[in-house]
């Protein structure tokens, strides 16, 4: 088996993570992978931004301050989880998606890139040893939080968080699935050949 495939089947999301994070040149080649998603019509609908160090913690007050002003706010106790899990996360990337502003390609595919971008960034974070996990949790889904975080409320949409690092505890291997219970074969109709 190819070092590669070795790598990609052993890639597991890590949630509790602590420095070191990625070097600047680590974090340049993740988001490079990063720009090798598939990308029907050449949208480029990637959009992210990198909060590190003093920024990581200041997300939950970001999310909290956003759910009050919507009336949805967060439950304490997973503001509480919020602030444990981001206290020693030295990044995350803020993940959104920019469909395409003509129409052309519909925006599910737009976000469906940004899916296999993320994909990349935890394959190439694996590879350079590291761990990450994307979360969609801390009012990513409150309407205010994209446009709270810098991103533009009327084109983009906030699609969560990666936080990337090296893991606080080794890492267990998890039960995977066997593939073949969520594969079958499809053939043409013999009555329409």
């Amino acid at each position: 088996m190819s070092a590669m495939v070795e790598t990609l089947l052993s890639r597991q999301s890590v949630k509790f993570v602590q420095s070191p994070g990625p070097t600047g040149a680590q974090l340049d080649l993740i988001l490079q992978a990063a720009m090798r998603a598939p990308d029907h019509g050449a949208v480029r609908p990637w959009r992210f931004a990198l909060a590190q160090g003093a920024d990581v913690p200041a997300l939950v007050d970001v999310a909290v301050r956003v759910g009050l002003a919507e009336g949805k706010p967060l439950p304490e106790h997973k503001v509480a989880n919020a602030r444990m899990w981001l206290s020693k996360v030295p990044l995350v990337i803020l993940l959104a998606c920019r469909p395409d502003p003509n129409g052309r390609i519909r925006p599910e595919e737009s976000r469906l890139s940004v899916a296999t971008a993320v994909m990349n960034m935890l394959n190439a974070a694996h590879a350079l040893g590291l761990h990450g996990f994307w979360s969609t949790g801390l009012g990513t889904y409150l309407d205010g939080m994209g446009e709270a975080l810098g991103f533009d409320p009327l084109d983009e949409q906030f699609m969560g968080y990666l936080a990337i690092g090296t893991p606080i505890d080794a890492p267990r291997a998890p039960q995977r699935p066997d593939y073949r219970d969520f594969v079958r074969e499809w053939h043409r109709d013999p009555a329409e050949a």
